[in-house]
């Protein structure tokens, strides 16, 4: 089968190549490209079915009026807001509400909150500081809804009253959105002149990076329309978090996969072969490899749709189809090219670099040969797991945020009005919690109401509380009291969706019960809405999914390696080290982010989706070294294997993995502390795996487990007995 396909590709190589290429163009020219979601604050990054959103309708039910704003408008001065300021804080809002500003007339409704006199719960200072809650009509977009509430803050801003600026979960989703859009060019540009930098360099010529650039931008264009296509069919909304992460996905894998066919052609040409029968030979043993390491990837970024979250679900077939597109292409296209241009690609070093591809020579040698030891290999692979363990540990200290108001770029508007409405109030007076407690008549049962609301002011986190108790007798009942229902506003202490803020909503939704017992309400129902509860829910859903993700993608990535290796010792320990050089990178990535930057949390999408992508691209590198390996030691004994074949897959697999770690590098031009998370991620993940597991951990390993690493395969008969 091989065989016929390197044939087929061959004997076609003209076709094959103008062919991508007019696919390239066509996709281009006739299908979609990738959107983005946009439409919600949250688009894609929290569950649909979510219990806070099903209780944030619910309250529509009972009330005229919203209670949960995501908008927020900030004044504040240090020296005291003045009486005129306060009073035309609210002017501008009364302005709003009976409908005398016409350009604001999406605005549903405007709620100012003042710190005068220090009266309103939470206040942390008096009369310095304002925030105007804005409402909005369903009908508006995420945009209009930042976009008024600019128009709103430049009211503020004319009459000179101490504007600080805009936040909320509205303008800090702009915010974010708008940083990805400006960094995107720079996410596309950047690992292009890497990877150009680091194949050029190696190869020392001026076609084989050509080459890869060629292949990778093919892939690209493909992919993209394609994936825009899938979406327009199946109604899947792409958040834009998605699309940089894409773009660094595709061209790494494209520069993997096109560096082994490079490196195998360019060691047969400098040997003495014609240009055919080099790109046959490297194609004909390239293929298995790469077919597989492609396809663990392909299932195992898919198995990212078990998850409830639509950022994973759209991500993962995503992921899954941009390396299909690149594997295709990488085993179509890149031979084909090979064939056609042969030594040209490889000008003007061909000779040089053949000087450096002798067998036995260089520390990769020496490596292979000394861990293809089994007393040395015991060593090496004792202070491999004992190093990668320590790091790992540090994993342990992870705690997961939702980093949308704190992770923008530093000086962000957003989070200067935050800091400035947490320091004239508590932080979680931008992003209040909502309580809504139903039963039928409550309404009536003030006294057991106003007791609830006092309890749930003494709960941990809580800062203050509003609810019956600040509503006037005699007013009627739409706000905060309806007959069937009430309503409370918790305003928690610190970052409303910070770590901490997570696990003060847990323990209230936990105490609610008791809470509504020990009040008199034994027969009422409790549930919470808002920012924070929204983001604990979603937050505990990935928790979840993360079981069955994690199975998911083991199952499919021990499957591939015992389907290409025929066997079933050899997987469990290549993946044990693979799941080992995960967890590290996340150890890495949590000390950084922890102690050297000083943040409390990781956003709670970034391991998750590294965990996955490093497990599969793990295996993709395990199959690289433990490929050559086993097509070795079909004919030789496993040590004198790893000593042939781990120095000859050691320099590609370097290649590979400095492109590769490089591309995801460049996530950090993306100003936001969650591609700033999963670049490091990422990044030092990709390295662990190239310059400690794959070149030391796994060729101790195989030399440790000799021909059990085979079980229940054979090699043959001259080769055993003698790892």
């Amino acid at each position: 089968m091989i065989r016929l396909w390197v044939r087929l590709v061959l004997r076609l190589r003209y076709l094959v190549v103008a062919g991508w290429v007019a696919a390239a163009v066509a996709s281009a020219l006739f299908l979609p490209g990738l959107g983005g979601s946009e439409d919600a604050e949250l688009g894609g990054l929290v569950p649909a079915d979510a219990q806070a959103l099903a209780v944030e309708r619910r309250s529509f039910d009972y009330f005229d009026l919203p209670l949960l704003s995501r908008a927020v408008v900030v004044q504040r001065d240090p020296d005291g807001l003045s009486a005129a300021e306060q009073r035309r804080v609210l002017e501008r809002a009364l302005r709003i509400n009976t409908r005398q500003d016409e350009l604001l007339s999406t605005v549903l409704f405007a709620l100012p909150i003042l710190n005068t006199g220090g009266v309103f719960p939470s206040s942390r200072e008096r009369g310095t500081t304002a925030v105007t809650y804005l409402f909005y009509k369903p009908s508006a977009s995420l945009h209009a809804r930042a976009a008024l509430a600019d128009t709103y803050a430049s009211r503020i801003e004319r009459d000179g009253d101490a504007l600080i600026g805009v936040t909320g979960a509205t303008p800090a989703r702009v915010a974010q959105l708008e940083a990805i859009e400006g960094a995107l060019p720079l996410v596309e540009l950047a690992p292009v002149l890497l990877i150009a930098l680091v194949v050029g360099v190696t190869f020392r010529s001026l076609g084989a990076p050509l080459l890869t650039l060629a292949t990778a931008a093919i892939a690209y264009l493909v992919a993209v329309g394609m994936i825009g296509w899938f979406g327009e069919q199946f109604e899947l909304a792409i958040p834009r978090e998605v699309e940089p992460v894409l773009v660094v996905l595709l061209l790494g894998v494209v520069t993997d996969y096109a560096v082994f066919f490079l490196s195998g052609v360019r060691r047969r040409l400098a040997a003495g072969a014609e240009t055919l029968e080099a790109a046959s030979e490297t194609t004909r043993l390239v293929t298995p490899i790469v077919a597989t390491a492609g396809l663990i990837v392909v299932c195992g970024t898919a198995t990212l749709l078990v998850g409830r979250l639509e950022f994973f679900r759209a991500f993962g077939p995503g992921a899954a189809l941009a390396v299909l597109v690149a594997l295709v292409a990488s085993l179509t296209f890149v031979p084909a090219a090979l064939a056609i241009f042969g030594r040209l690609l490889f000008w003007p070093s061909l000779r040089r670099a053949s000087l450096d591809e002798g067998e036995g020579r260089g520390i990769s040698s020496l490596l292979a040969s000394a861990v293809s030891r089994r007393p040395v290999a015991l060593a090496v692979a004792l202070v491999s797991v004992g190093l990668l363990g320590a790091v790992a540990a540090e994993a342990r200290d992870a705690k997961l945020g939702f980093t949308l108001l704190t992770g923008l770029p530093d000086g962000s508007d957003v989070e200067r009005a935050l800091f400035a409405a947490g320091t004239g109030f508590e932080a979680g007076i931008v992003a209040p919690t909502m309580i809504l407690v139903e039963g039928e008549g409550i309404g009536a049962s003030r006294q057991e109401l106003v007791e609830l609301e006092e309890r749930i002011e003494r709960q941990p986190g809580v800062a203050g509380v509003i609810g019956p108790r600040e509503q006037p007798e005699g007013v009627p009942r739409d706000v905060l009291l309806a007959p069937d229902a009430a309503r409370y506003a918790v305003i928690l202490a610190g970052d409303p969706l910070g770590g901490s803020a997570l696990e003060h909503v847990r323990t209230l939704q936990d105490s609610l019960p008791g809470l509504l017992s020990a009040s008199g309400l034994p027969e009422a129902w409790a549930g919470l809405a808002g920012d924070t509860a929204l983001a604990a829910e979603t937050v505990d859903s990935i928790v979840d999914d993360i079981k069955r993700i994690a199975l998911a993608a083991l199952l499919v990535n021990f499957l591939f390696l015992a389907l290409f290796l025929r066997a079933l010792v050899a997987p469990l320990y290549l993946l044990a080290a693979s799941v080992l050089g995960l967890v590290a990178a996340l150890g890495v990535t949590t000390l950084v982010f922890r102690e050297l930057l000083g943040y409390g949390d990781i956003t709670y999408y970034v391991p998750f989706a590294g965990a996955v992508l490093l497990l599969s691209l793990g295996s993709d590198y395990n199959l690289f070294v433990v490929g050559r390996i086993w097509q070795e030691s079909a004919r030789r004994p496993t040590r004198e294997a790893i000593r042939v074949a781990a120095p000859r897959a050691s320099g590609a697999i370097t290649i590979a993995g400095v492109a590769l770690a490089g591309s995801f590098a460049v996530l950090a031009l993306v100003p936001l502390r969650p591609f700033r998370e999963l670049a490091l991620l990422m990044a030092v993940g990709v390295l662990i795996d190239t310059f400690l597991v794959r070149t030391l951990l796994v060729p101790s390993l195989i030399a440790l487990f000799g021909e059990k690493g085979w079980w229940p395969g054979r090699r043959r008969p001259h080769a055993a007995g003698h790892g």
